[in-house]
């Protein structure tokens, strides 16, 4: 561990360096990603080009460049630069460490810690950074694939600046493989090794927003290429480097939507099995998982509705939970809720209502609210018989007033019909319970 780094992002140039590491990006012109941070006038890229001394968190998945934002912001700021690793240092390291830089300090000397996994520390050794941050002896700079709120100490995220990172698009991820391939410096541009465009967007389909995975499939993929003596990536090279088959599923087309279609008629017909097959062809084909999730919350209301009224939070649970692991441990929570929602009894009462709502909205007069319904806040208004005839259910016996609700030309229209399925049943003796009650005040 050298304290005095002189050059923490100078160019890599050794060619037995892996790929990911010989193109990392040496400026904030060369980084990929996190607009909403770094372009004109965001708060990072301001707080970098001002000098601004202040300890930060790096949030975010693997592979959006956090270190590398690390070691540009030393190299911009004029900082000694020191990696630290929270898997592989403790106590007696952080110490060692905070003395050398509490003596660089003195020196006038700069000094940028980096740690990784900062959460990987337990609360012991995270306070050992804590009198060095308040001093300004060092200035931190951590990175997590966590929530800081839950595995950083509150004292020491209280002096840290956190900065969520994204995962990068498909698209961010295809642009800094092609800079790859044409890159005779540090990248593959000396093997003028062509790829067509289909054979990037699998890499980067795959790489989950990861840059470090889609570079490393990138340099595998390429080495296929020569050892058959070829000039060409295509698509099916890119899939054997991935050791994984690619599906035939064209998101903007005809397939994204059979097979969207698949899952919610499988769900529909309570065929679990079936059900899991078509999820797992998506998600393995590398759709957008929170595009099914959406879908998926959309079949509890439409298909199991009130009949298993739970199924609507398992869903929205699923994709909380999708959000919060990312791929592939979301993808779990993904299938938990289409077994469920499979295996639920099914209603379609209420899609069945709404679009009876719809219709009647869009086909009769939009007639003024009754009067009984009406608010009667001013003199003037109980005048003119706001609010007459009003019968406040709370007070009457059965909690059930003989009151017409709707509009006069859908007197006795019924929406709400329910199954005698799952929790519907029970509905459905309710609304009888409230039918007699109605029949017997009536007569």
């Amino acid at each position: 561990m050298s304290l005095f780094d002189a050059s923490p992002i100078a160019a890599v140039t050794n060619r037995k360096a892996p790929l990911a590491e010989r193109m990392r990006p040496r400026s904030l012109d060369e980084y990929v990603g996190q607009e909403h941070l770094l372009a004109p006038g965001k708060p990072l890229r301001l707080a970098i080009e001002n000098d601004d001394a202040t300890s930060m968190i790096f949030w975010g998945p693997p592979g959006t460049g956090k270190t590398t934002l690390a070691k540009i912001i030393a190299q911009r700021t004029q900082s000694s630069f020191i990696e630290f690793s929270a898997v592989l240092s403790g106590i007696k390291e952080i110490k060692q460490v905070m003395a050398d830089a509490e003596k660089a300090s003195h020196m006038g000397s700069r000094t940028i810690l980096f740690v990784d996994e900062i959460h990987r520390f337990n609360k012991a050794q995270q306070d050992a950074f804590l009198p060095y941050v308040e001093r300004g002896t060092i200035r931190l700079i951590g990175a997590t694939t966590e929530n800081p709120s839950f595995e950083i100490i509150a004292a020491l995220l209280s002096r840290c600046r956190v900065y969520t990172l994204a995962a990068l698009t498909e698209g961010q991820i295809v642009s800094l493989l092609e800079r790859a391939l044409a890159d005779t410096e540090r990248g593959l541009g000396d093997l003028r090794i062509a790829a067509d465009g289909d054979a990037l967007s699998t890499i980067a389909s795959y790489s989950s927003g990861d840059a470090r995975n889609a570079l490393n499939a990138l340099e595998a993929a390429t080495r296929l290429v020569r050892g058959r003596n070829e000039h060409v990536l295509t698509k099916d090279i890119a899939a054997e480097a991935l050791q994984r088959r690619v599906l035939l599923y064209d998101k903007q087309g005809e397939q994204h939507y059979d097979i969207i279609s698949a899952l919610h008629k499988s769900v529909r017909n309570s065929d679990a099995d079936a059900a899991l097959y078509w999820l797992g062809r998506m998600l393995e084909a590398g759709e957008d998982p929170m595009y099914v999730a959406r879908r998926v919350v959309r079949m509890a209301v439409e298909d199991i509705g009130l009949a298993a009224p739970e199924a609507l939070n398992l869903c929205l649970s699923a994709k909380d939970a999708m959000h919060f692991l990312g791929h592939p441990e979301g993808e779990l929570a993904l299938a938990q809720a289409v077994i469920y929602l499979a295996l639920a009894p099914k209603s379609n009462s209420v899609y069945m209502a709404h679009n009876s709502v719809r219709r009647d909205i869009e086909t009769t007069a939009a007639e003024p609210v009754p009067l009984h319904l009406r608010n009667a806040p001013t003199r003037l208004m109980k005048e003119l018989e706001y609010g007459k005839g009003y019968q406040y259910a709370h007070d009457i016996e059965g909690r059930v007033a003989d009151m017409e609700c709707l509009p006069p030309s859908l007197k006795g229209r019924q929406y709400y019909k329910p199954t005698n399925e799952g929790r519907e049943k029970l509905l459905s003796q309710r609304m009888d319970e409230i039918a007699r009650i109605k029949s017997e005040k009536r007569n």
